[in-house]
């Protein structure tokens, strides 16, 4: 991975994939955070449809699911 793939721009979020995906293709998730908002996609369908919530709304999200995780 080259240097420039990690220096941020400011017009294109930084996605990462979340440690939970695996590594065989199956269901990978990338989540994008800066100061506002939380992206959410398919790491299999980078041009695909992003999901974006307010932080607070994800955090609290988040807060809910594991609480109930068993």
């Amino acid at each position: 991975m080259s240097v420039e793939q990690h220096i941020r721009q400011p017009d294109r979020p930084v996605w990462v994939k979340s440690s939970h995906s695996g590594t065989n293709g199956g269901d990978c998730v990338e989540v994008s955070v800066d100061a506002r908002v939380v992206r959410v996609r398919d790491s299999k369908r980078p041009e695909g449809p992003v999901l974006a919530f307010p932080r607070a709304r994800w955090t609290a999200f988040t807060a809910y699911v594991a609480e109930r995780r068993p």
